[in-house]
Formats: C-alpha cells, sequence, structure tokens
C-alpha cells in the first residue's frame, strides 16, 4: 500500500500513481487506486481516476467525495454543502481493497498537508492510520528542493515512512536548476530518487505510456530507472 501525496498541485500525482499502477498490471498484479477527495470536477466529468484507467487498463478505483470547486477537500466541501471525508473512512475502504488486491494506491489531493475536514485531517493521518509508506511527486526545476524538503520533514515528524521522490514531469529541454536539482532531491527526501517521467506522457496511448513508465520508474515498481545513471546523463548535459 502506498500513500501518492505533492509538493503541490499539478506536480503530476496523476500521471506518477497511472504509472505505478501500469507496471503492477503489465506484471498480472491486481491493483486498486483510491481517490478519497476528488475537487474541481463536476458530477457527470470525468476525474483523475478516470485518466489512470485510461493510461493504465483494467484496475479498481474508488472515489469517496467529489466537489465541483478547485479547491482544499475541506474549503470545496463547505462551498458545496457536501459532506467530508474522514482518515477513518479512508483507511477503511483502502484495508477493504488491500484484502483483495496486490497494490493500494491511494493518490491525495494537493500536498501532504490539505485538509480534508474542519478538525484538520489530512492525508498524513490517512498514512499513519495505515501505516502506510509516502511516496512524494516532486517537480523538476526551481523551488523544489524546498517543498520536497518540508514534504519530507513533515512526514517524518508525523512517524510516517517515506519511500522516495518521483520526479513527476521531466521537462523535453530541462534548463540548469532541473539538472542540478536531480542529486539534490534524494537529499532534501531523506529518501531514494525513484523515478522522473517524461514530460507530456499523460496524453500518450496506453502502449506508449506503459513503455515510458518503464523507462521512467525504478525496478522497485517493476521499472528500468536508474538514478545513477540519469544522474550521469544530466551532468553530461549542464
Amino acid at each position: 500500500m502506498l500513500v501518492v501525496t505533492g509538493t503541490g498541485t499539478g506536480v503530476g500525482k496523476t500521471v506518477a500513481t497511472a504509472a505505478m499502477a501500469a507496471l503492477a498490471t503489465a506484471d498480472d498484479r491486481k491493483v486498486a487506486v483510491l481517490k478519497p477527495a476528488q475537487t474541481g470536477v463536476g458530477p457527470d466529468e470525468p476525474g483523475d481516476l478516470a485518466e489512470v484507467t485510461r493510461l493504465a487498463g483494467a484496475v479498481t478505483t474508488r472515489e469517496l467525495r467529489r466537489y465541483p470547486d478547485p479547491l482544499s477537500p475541506e474549503a470545496a466541501a463547505r462551498r458545496s454543502g457536501g459532506g467530508t471525508v474522514s482518515p477513518g473512512e479512508v483507511a477503511s475502504v483502502a484495508t477493504e481493497l488491500d484484502a483483495e488486491h496486490d497494490l493500494v494506491l491511494i493518490e491525495g489531493a494537493g500536498g501532504l498537508l490539505v485538509r480534508f475536514d474542519e478538525s484538520g485531517s489530512t492525508l498524513a493521518d490517512v498514512a499513519w492510520a495505515l501505516g502506510a509508506l509516502v511516496l512524494v511527486v516532486a517537480e523538476a526545476g526551481l523551488g523544489t528542493l524546498n517543498a520536497t524538503a518540508l514534504t519530507a520533514e513533515v512526514a517524518t515528524k508525523r512517524g510516517l515512512n517515506v519511500a522516495g521522490v518521483i520526479i513527476g514531469s521531466w521537462p523535453s529541454e530541462p534548463d540548469l536548476a532541473a539538472w542540478s536539482n536531480v542529486p539534490d532531491l534524494p537529499v532534501a527526501a531523506g529518501a531514494p530518487l525513484l523515478g522522473a517521467l517524461e514530460e507530456g506522457m499523460g496524453a500518450l496511448p496506453k502502449p506508449e505510456f506503459a513503455a515510458a513508465a518503464r523507462r521512467g520508474l525504478s525496478p522497485w515498481f517493476g521499472g528500468e530507472f536508474d538514478p545513477d545513471r540519469f544522474a550521469g546523463s544530466t551532468s553530461a548535459q549542464r
């Protein structure tokens, strides 16, 4: 079971989740993806789980709450008048899914401390309740080291274990900051670099997406990504 969080919004969590799911399903593992709260999407619009299914194929998906406003789950629930989701509910559903699947991925909304409800519950509370590893999806460029370090420090202080960090969108033309951040991100996270996913791969058809996922993710997920080789290749291009 893995809790997938980001250093912010739009860093590539859904693509990273789909990539992990795609490799697991390719190895004939049963995968479930749980989205506790989907925000910014209307009742009949495709959300993040639809994207995961499009890219990864046959996975079990569960979405617990949906709110139309693109806000934190707490703020979106307050505006819509809908009910909030609690860490206990998320943990209960995740445990049920875990009993029937080889891998359960829990994708958060935004960052680790985005509030679910008025009591201040967050994805960090979900990870703690489950004893699940946390995977941090980070940006490639300027500012990512601070955001990654803050996320990892909060996780550690709350008794969580950070499995690693993934660069959610590695640019086709990386700048100096992106190159420099490759060896520094694991230091900021206090955990290994477990992947760098190609920019724009979420727009690929399913077979090409699976191939890109294998290139971009560590053998820990069934991929071929080698952080040392990747760091060496980026250094050579500076």
